[in-house]
């Protein structure tokens, strides 16, 4: 049986809506982690958070998924995608402060 290498990808991904002062930010990390992708999230402006992934395609549909819910005291009111090419540029999955 031949066991098929999956290229890892990137996932760029904007929320908008209740996202501060309700955990999102602590949320997509810790989903980060769980789904043992690299990458980061932080605060845009006070009603988006932006986060950066990256791991195998399938478990990075999965975090997506997660990111669109948020965590219960929070509101997604909009989400933008792109997928990009991985760049194998992160360690583990961090929740950046500041620009």
């Amino acid at each position: 049986m031949e066991t098929k290498k999956v290229d890892p990808a990137r996932l760029h991904i904007w929320v908008t809506g209740r996202v501060q002062g309700v955990g999102f930010r602590s949320f997509v990390q810790q989903s980060g982690v769980q789904f043992s992708l690299t990458g980061w999230v932080r605060n845009v402006g006070y009603d988006t958070v932006e986060t950066v992934a990256e791991g195998s395609p399938q478990v990075l549909e999965r975090f997506m998924e997660a990111v669109k819910t948020g965590p219960r005291a929070g509101r997604v009111d909009e989400v933008r995608i792109e997928w990009e090419a991985a760049q194998a540029e992160f360690s583990d999955f961090s929740v950046k402060y500041g620009n």
